[in-house]
């Protein structure tokens, strides 16, 4: 946890990129090893877990790096993106609605992208030009 509140946005940015790189390489590690042995629908609970491990680790990501970013929109834009990949993980989860996955690889891109953003150009050089409160 101290790792994450001194470099969150770096943190972020790698949950996020891990979490993309989850996503996409999931079902060809499966159909390759569950056809082979089982039936398809075979997934380890663990496996399926590691979803809400990335949000959990975006999570504090996110609430740090808007706690230390120097322009006011980026706190919107970190809570508005993360709040929609929240929701794709969970309707992902439960089927609510029929969404293509693509949505869940561009919001977690674009979560990557804005701690890379705020990384670059967005960091308090002192106390003052950070405000704690949305």
């Amino acid at each position: 946890m101290k790792l994450t509140l001194q470099k969150p946005d770096t943190i972020g940015a790698l949950a996020s990129v891990l979490c993309v790189v989850h996503c996409v390489i999931t079902p060809f590690l499966f159909l390759a090893h569950s056809c082979s042995q089982h039936s398809c629908s075979t997934t380890p609970v663990w496996w399926r877990s590691i979803d809400y491990f990335f949000l959990f680790i975006s999570l504090c990501s996110v609430y740090h790096s808007t706690q230390s970013t120097s322009k006011r929109i980026m706190k919107y834009l970190f809570w508005i993106n993360w709040t929609v990949l929240c929701f794709l993980v969970i309707n992902e989860k439960f089927q609510v609605v029929s969404l293509s996955e693509i949505f869940t690889y561009a919001t977690a891109f674009g979560l990557a992208l804005l701690h890379i953003y705020n990384l670059k150009f967005c960091k308090c050089k002192n106390d003052k030009c950070c405000s704690k409160s949305l």
